[in-house]
């Protein structure tokens, strides 16, 4: 069974605010800029610092984040998605497929550069979903 994380959005403050929710909650934080991905080089240079992806997990937490990139500016209803964590790949693409129907897809499902399976959509209601397989 799919489990479910908030994915919160920052405004060029992820990184500050996640490390402050591990003050407050403990445990491992991951944080990963964009010029130490794989997508750096593609990248303006005003956003190598930026948090492409932060992860804090503690006992059955986890929250993760990203800093918005580009002209995307946060307003009510983009600062969070629910992140569905997959078990398999027939789960994810059974989700998809009932979620995203009658909804906006911006991501269909496909492999990504950190070797997971990944898509995300906005629902019927607007309500943004991004769903993960790790193989």
């Amino acid at each position: 069974m799919a489990t479910l994380n908030p994915y919160l959005s920052f405004e060029e403050n992820a990184s500050e605010a996640m490390k402050f929710y591990q003050s407050c909650l403990g445990g491992e934080l991951r944080i990963m800029t964009v010029g130490e991905s794989p997508m750096a080089a593609s990248m303006p240079k005003e956003f190598q610092a930026s948090v492409m992806h932060a992860s804090l997990e503690t006992g059955k937490i986890r929250i993760m984040a990203s800093d918005t990139l580009g002209k995307s500016r946060l307003q009510r209803g983009n600062d969070v998605s629910l992140m569905l964590l997959c078990e398999s790949e027939a789960e994810l693409r059974d989700i998809f497929a009932k979620l995203s129907a009658g909804g906006t897809v911006t991501t269909p499902v496909r492999k990504e550069f950190w070797g997971a399976l990944y898509a995300d959509f906005a629902d019927r209601f607007g309500v943004k979903w991004m769903l993960n397989f790790e193989k």
